[in-house]
């Protein structure tokens, strides 16, 4: 298995990898013309963030992002960590830990002083990963406005 940095011409699986990952997220559902255009503007711009990719056999199989913003609560750079998924063939063999793991210490390497992500309220699994990495749960409750985005109906 080897970690490192996505590339553009990875864009088709990482647009897969989003998919499986937004149909089992409750606020989310796959669009994969969007996934892709958000993954190309990312790949294209260091400064916007960086997406990272486990690979077997150069397949592929897990990734994670990073997105970058500055806390002026921290005093400087701060990263949104999102999207971490592995394909389901590939689950429990500690890939998604590894990836966590390489994304963690890529951040410290670059001077980011906060990671935040955003969980499910009922993954525990992916909560128990995070705690096992050192994230904390937060007072802080996360809101959202969606503009200019079509809403998700709670009719059905």
């Amino acid at each position: 298995m080897q970690i490192g940095n996505a590339r553009l011409e990875d864009l088709p699986q990482l647009v897969s990898l989003l998919g499986l990952l937004f149909a089992q997220e409750k606020e989310f559902v796959p669009e994969p013309a969007k996934q892709e255009r958000a993954l190309a503007a990312i790949l294209s711009d260091p400064q916007a963030g960086r997406i990272f990719a486990a690979r077997d056999d150069g397949r592929v199989v897990a990734m994670a992002s990073l997105l970058y913003t500055i806390s002026t609560a921290q005093g400087g750079r701060a990263a949104l960590f999102e999207d971490l998924v592995v394909l389901p063939a590939y689950r429990g063999r500690g890939i998604g830990s590894a990836l966590l793991a390489h994304v963690v210490e890529q951040a410290r390497h670059e001077g980011v002083l906060r990671l935040t992500l955003l969980t499910d309220r009922d993954n525990e699994r992916a909560q128990a990963l995070y705690r096992k990495c050192g994230f904390a749960e937060s007072s802080m409750k996360p809101m959202r406005l969606e503009l200019g985005a079509r809403r998700r109906s709670s009719a059905a």
